[in-house]
């Protein structure tokens, strides 16, 4: 059993040799690795403790799972994580058949000018910070000439203007909608990606084979991008309690919020405002561990499946 163990050790640390300039490229970002994300970890003994900023640690009074206890029991943070839940879900949802729809009707196009035009165009709201886009999607939807507004009147779905962001239950179908509109094109370049790996002939035999277009995307395309696209899966399932914080909070206001107030935007009023540093790091710590658990979760169901996993 030992021979066994520094034979194992032996190719490791010869594969290591091998790659030295690669692991050299590694060696900064393992440092920011260690220095941002893993040495501030030794904070979360907050979260067991009533922190009091002038005090020293050892002078911290210990308070267990109090903090964990006054979240779980809090109306208020379950109204928050059924909020989060709800805008990641849609999120998720949204952002992926929106980009691999997209992705698919790009690689279908044969006019390349016209294709890096769509291109162009559906990338450039990805670059518009969230406190632009949010100014144009409030003006969009303003009862006031708001776009939105004047196409469902001359359309009649409506008979008078709609306060959009003044009724909650609208919120987050906003949010989604605002997602798709800023990051979609962005989104579907690793999609582009994935398929130019994709054999060309593969097409060809199908189309002598009398596949049509739509034969051709379900029986090719979708199977060639499907490794990617449970990939891309399992990682956004780790995100699963990060709905985001800019657009929530520059679209929220007193008529939406019990609809738009997120985790995020919950530990920013409820602990950091209010100097309850300990709260503020249990949520984080609660976010972190489903996260985790999240994400741990997927990638053994796809690597039950047989599926593409992340190791």
């Amino acid at each position: 059993m030992l021979s066994e163990k520094s034979t194992g050790l032996a190719l490791f640390f010869r594969k290591l040799g091998k790659q030295k300039v690669l692991m050299a490229m590694s060696l900064p970002f393992l440092i920011w690795l260690f220095i941002f994300k893993y040495v501030p970890l030794w904070g979360w003994s907050m979260a067991f403790q009533k922190y009091r900023p002038a005090k020293k640690f050892s002078e911290q009074t210990w308070v267990g799972f109090d903090q964990f206890k006054f979240l779980f029991q809090d109306e208020g943070f379950i109204r928050v994580m059924r909020n989060t839940l709800a805008m990641s879900t849609i999120n998720l949802v949204l952002g992926f058949v929106t980009a691999v729809t997209l992705a698919i009707l790009l690689n279908e196009l044969r006019k390349v000018i016209f294709k890096r035009f769509v291109q162009t165009i559906s990338y450039l709201p990805h670059f518009i910070s969230w406190v632009v886009a949010a100014s144009i999607v409030s003006g969009a939807l303003s009862t006031d000439g708001g776009i939105i507004n004047e196409i469902l009147l001359k359309l009649h779905v409506i008979s008078e203007p709609v306060l959009w962001l003044g009724k909650g239950e609208y919120f987050w179908g906003i949010l989604g909608a605002s997602e798709v509109w800023k990051n979609v094109g962005w989104n579907t370049i690793i999609y582009l990606a994935a398929m130019t790996t994709i054999d060309p002939a593969l097409y060809e035999s199908a189309e002598m084979d009398g596949a049509n277009r739509f034969q051709r995307i379900l029986y090719i395309t979708l199977p060639g991008i499907k490794p990617v696209i449970i990939i891309l899966l399992i990682m956004n399932l780790g995100h699963i309690l990060e709905s985001g914080f800019e657009p929530q909070y520059l679209l929220k206001n007193g008529m939406n919020i019990d609809y738009a107030e997120n985790l995020d935007i919950f530990v920013l009023n409820y602990g950091i405002n209010l100097g309850n540093f300990s709260l503020a790091t249990a949520a984080g710590i609660f976010k972190t561990v489903v996260s985790f658990i999240f994400l741990i979760s997927a990638n053994q169901i796809a690597k039950r499946a047989g599926e593409a996993r992340l190791f």
